[in-house]
């Protein structure tokens, strides 16, 4: 059966057995792990998110993963971002995760980007992926992420935490209706200082793992076209409470990205900008 699958997929006997448990099952096989070897990823943020996401990405097969963070590794990141070593103190967050990543796959190419997401950089990184993964920690690359992808046509998947919640979504607005944005549900960011920081609040650390993992999960489902996507819906968790809320989210006319009548139609926009300019959660 290797030798059939590899054949037609081009598989060497080494990368049969390390993804064998993904190619016996029926929804991937060996034409799913292709598609995943074939897959570019841009991951923002190599933190608390951005860490098991990463390394399940990898572990997965995905062939091509940026990852862009403009932070170096510190002691108080260590609770949660468990892809950074106590060793790694000072070290950028992009080579830590790049060290990382090739001792769990050598066979994914990781493509570091030691800057902060911008305006002015954001079209030019999103364009070069298939797919887009936010584990960033505040609402002004949220918005910047929202608006990059509706504009170059990729679908985003995005995760927040704070203290014991969190939250996830995948956004695809630019495949038209009945698809949302994230700017459906939250038109505009909230005033500064009413939604604290980590640092402020506090994050349980555990749960970063919970939902970065759940995060590649419906990556990995973005890329082989299988399941039900998150698309149109919030998946709201209370690790408190163990439990998982799951709201639908309707597409607005008058929205300003994706409506009939759009206000953004390039990060340039007024409106636009005045989402990025402010970082409220930092």
């Amino acid at each position: 059966m290797w030798r059939a699958i590899s054949a037609g997929m081009d598989f060497t006997e080494a990368q049969l057995q390390r993804y064998a448990r993904h190619i016996i099952l029926p929804e991937i096989g060996g034409i799913g792990q292709a598609k995943l070897r074939q897959a570019k990823v841009l991951v923002v943020g190599a933190g608390g998110l951005g860490a098991p996401l990463l390394q399940y990405l990898a572990a997965a097969g995905i062939g091509t993963l940026g990852v862009i963070d403009h932070d170096t590794v510190s002691l108080s990141n260590l609770q949660r971002q468990v892809i950074h070593r106590t060793a790694d103190l000072g070290v950028r967050k992009v080579d830590s995760a790049r060290r990382a990543l090739a001792e769990i796959n050598p066979e994914c190419e990781v493509i570091t980007i030691a800057e902060r997401l911008t305006a002015d950089n954001a079209m030019a990184l999103v364009q070069g992926y298939d797919i887009v993964a936010d584990g960033s920690d505040n609402f002004a690359t949220r918005y910047l992420l929202t608006d990059a992808c509706f504009l170059a046509r990729r679908t985003l998947v995005a995760a927040a935490i704070l203290r014991f919640e969190a939250q996830l979504s995948t956004w695809k607005a630019h495949l038209g209706a009945p698809h949302p944005c994230y700017r459906c549900l939250f038109p505009e960011p909230p005033p500064p200082d009413s939604v604290p920081s980590c640092a402020a609040a506090g994050v349980l650390g555990a749960m970063a793992g919970t939902i970065g993992a759940w995060q590649a999960t419906e990556v990995v489902k973005e890329i082989l076209g299988v399941g039900d996507s998150l698309s149109g819906t919030l998946l709201l968790y209370d690790a408190l409470g163990a439990q998982v809320e799951r709201l639908e989210i309707q597409k607005r006319d008058d929205c300003p990205l994706c409506g009939a009548h759009p206000k953004i139609t390039s990060l340039d926009a007024p409106l636009a900008r005045a989402s990025y300019d402010e970082v409220y959660c930092g």
